[in-house]
């Protein structure tokens, strides 16, 4: 094995009196710089009432502060002609802008200016309630998203994972400006805030303009940490759902342990083996839908023999243990019991034999692949020095990429034994309309 067998930035990290955590990976042959604010604020920091806070207060952001007026922050970001986005999760927000690398100053004024001076108007929060509902609105369109909501539900019973990022329908037309307002101060602030700079930039120089924007910042942010524990399942949980579409689909949520357990690779591992993909280290996107992979057990086994059109795994690693997921989408004429049979079959196949050397050799060969890749741009290494920074820490990446090019067989199938036993997972079966009335 290499001795740096993950191509990985050099990274340089200080920290303001005031809490903010800095991250630095300066690359001089690159023309654009990509500035990133990562709150390890999500999701899983509310509470029934105000269920989709973190992402309205994504929203808001953009909506005004004392140097940026409504509006501003767009056009100065399109005018030096750069690009600038965010998005919530259920351990994190996160926000980004990408410019040519000499107005790398904007990026640094906007974020330090509505750090912890953003409006939230009232007027401006009441405004940006359709946008949001309208967001929620569109995915409930998707019988996926339905489902994926009821195996949330059906498996946390008292940690917030339980609600989407999206929040609750009654909490999004309920909640109130002051709401909104009480919860962007206890949580965003420097003190749970890390930026990173990424990309073409001088490091002494942007440190300094970094002091000179962000230290006279109050030390805000109360503490993110989670206290609510879920305890273990205990037996199997299935819900049928119905509704608008064209074949069925299940889905299943095997419980799985957080990013910082000591069977986190392993895991990476088995959900690339059984889905296609290892998302964490792929040189396409870690967020957004899964896709199938011709190669993946799944797919061979139940798309190539002609029993359903879509298959997938999924485990998007969190802070605290979450779900691992299988998704299967039933072809024309095939009934949902057969192929909820020829899932398990694969799943049993797995937990009792484990993988096979030859697709531990392909799989290593695409990680190593795909690693190559990742860092590609100023925007990607802002975004993946910053995920790992906001999910575990310095040396996270490094320590789970050599586990996952080290980790043997034996190994796979003892964590497969453990993880995917019938009483440990949730069941969501979903069947269109139509096909159960005929």
């Amino acid at each position: 094995m290499p001795a740096r067998p993950l191509p990985s930035p050099r990274t340089s990290e200080f920290r303001l009196a005031n809490g903010l955590r800095v991250l630095l990976a300066p690359d001089p042959r690159s023309p654009t710089a990509s500035v990133w604010v990562w709150y390890r604020v999500g999701s899983k920091n509310e509470r029934p009432g105000i269920t989709g806070a973190s992402h309205w207060v994504e929203h808001m952001l953009f909506q005004g502060s004392p140097r940026y007026p409504k509006g501003a922050i767009d056009r100065a970001v399109v005018e030096v002609g750069g690009t600038l986005n965010a998005f919530t999760s259920y351990d994190f927000t996160a926000y980004f802008t990408t410019v040519p690398r000499e107005h790398l100053r904007l990026p640094l004024a906007i974020e330090a200016d509505r750090l912890t001076r953003a409006y939230l108007r009232d007027g401006e929060v009441d405004r940006e309630r359709s946008v949001v509902l309208s967001e929620r609105e569109g995915d409930e369109n998707w019988p996926e998203f339905r489902a994926e909501e009821e195996l949330y539900q059906l498996a946390f019973r008292h940690h917030p994972y339980r609600w989407d990022a999206l929040g609750y329908r009654r909490d999004i037309e309920s909640m109130s400006g002051a709401q909104l307002r009480a919860y962007y101060r206890r949580f965003y602030g420097p003190r749970n805030a890390t930026l990173v700079v990424a990309g073409g930039f001088a490091a002494r120089e942007v440190r300094r303009e970094i002091v000179r924007r962000f230290a006279r910042l109050p030390p805000t942010g109360e503490d993110p940490t989670v206290g609510e524990v879920e305890p273990e399942p205990s037996g199997e949980r299935r819900a049928d759902l119905a509704g608008p579409g064209t074949t069925p689909f299940v889905v299943y949520g095997y419980r799985a342990p957080g990013l910082d357990d000591e069977r986190a690779a392993a895991l990476l591992m088995l959900d690339a083996v059984l889905g296609g993909e290892c998302r964490l280290f792929s040189g396409g996107s870690v967020w957004g839908s899964p896709k199938d992979h011709p190669s993946s057990r799944l797919y061979r086994a139940l798309v190539d023999r002609g029993l359903a059109v879509r298959a997938h795994s999924e485990w998007e690693p969190k802070i605290y243990p979450s779900l691992w997921t299988i998704f299967a989408q039933a072809s024309d004429g095939i009934p949902l019991e057969r192929l909820a049979g020829a899932v398990d079959r694969v799943l049993d196949r797995l937990a009792q034999e484990g993988p096979t050397e030859g697709e531990l050799r392909e799989m290593r060969i695409r990680l190593r692949r795909s690693a190559r890749l990742a860092y590609e741009g100023a925007s990607r290494t802002g975004f993946r020095v910053g995920l790992f920074s906001v999910l575990g820490g310095a040396g996270l990446e490094r320590r789970l990429f050599e586990r996952l090019l080290t980790v043997r067989a034996k190994e796979l199938r003892r964590v497969a034994g453990e993880l995917l036993g019938r009483e440990r997972r949730c069941v969501v079966r979903y069947e269109p309309r139509a096909r159960s009335a005929a």
